[in-house]
């Protein structure tokens, strides 16, 4: 696949980014996020996102905010994962609705004084190079994924063209799936954190059959 020119090279990835903590949000390399931005501090992110290099990181906190009568911010996880504004709208009552699209996986370094109400961090880019590069070749056992895929959207009430997904590479189908299903935080904290496709594929498959067991009436997948 040709590569996007707008996407940066590794040597153009930022020094520092903002972030956006959402629990229970994930976001993975070339994988599409659509976010509803209504907060002032992340309208003021997205703004400066927008003047600059449109590039954000997505990571979870860790926690919520502590309740002992003292503002603060949550501690942070470790990994995120940064994405660029690849599709941006106004609205009339003053929300901003965007795309990140992603690039890069990324381990903070150092947590930098906020910004206009807004986190930021120094990114250590380097132990995920290889993000950067589409990943071709088969790692699923469709038959496998297809079984469980089943009958986890139907106890889950999601409606799914297989058709599509039929002919979705496989690094657009695990990361598409990893990101839409209703996986606990910690569950896609684990995704993110997977050291490659092949690893994330396996965890995806594990969690759908694990899941499908689990939910009132379900049944380990057939495989």
């Amino acid at each position: 696949m040709s590569r996007n020119p707008f996407d940066p090279t590794f040597d153009q990835l930022p020094a520092t980014i903002p972030v956006f903590p959402l629990t229970g949000a994930l976001l993975l390399p070339r994988g599409r996020l659509p976010l509803n931005i209504f907060e002032p501090r992340y309208l003021a992110m997205v703004k400066d996102a927008l003047a600059s290099d449109r590039m954000i990181g997505m990571i979870q906190p860790q926690g919520p905010v502590p309740n002992n009568g003292i503002a603060r911010d949550p501690a942070l996880y470790e990994i995120g994962c940064a994405g660029r504004i690849t599709s941006f709208a106004e609205t009339d009552d003053g929300r901003i609705l965007i795309t990140l699209t992603g690039v890069c996986r990324f381990t903070v370094a150092q947590e930098l004084a906020t910004t206009r109400g807004y986190r930021r961090v120094v990114p250590d880019w380097e132990p995920f190079k290889a993000d950067l590069e589409e990943v071709e070749g088969t790692c699923l056992d469709r038959d496998r994924l297809t079984s469980g895929l089943k009958v986890y959207f139907q106890q889950c009430g999601i409606s799914a063209n297989w058709e599509a997904i039929e002919q979705t590479p496989d690094e657009r189908l695990v990361h598409s799936l990893a990101m839409i299903c209703p996986f606990e935080p910690t569950e896609k904290q684990a995704l993110l954190e997977a050291p490659d496709l092949p690893s994330r594929a396996q965890m995806l498959l594990a969690l759908i059959e694990m899941a499908v067991h689990d939910l009132p009436g379900g049944d380990t997948a057939k495989h």
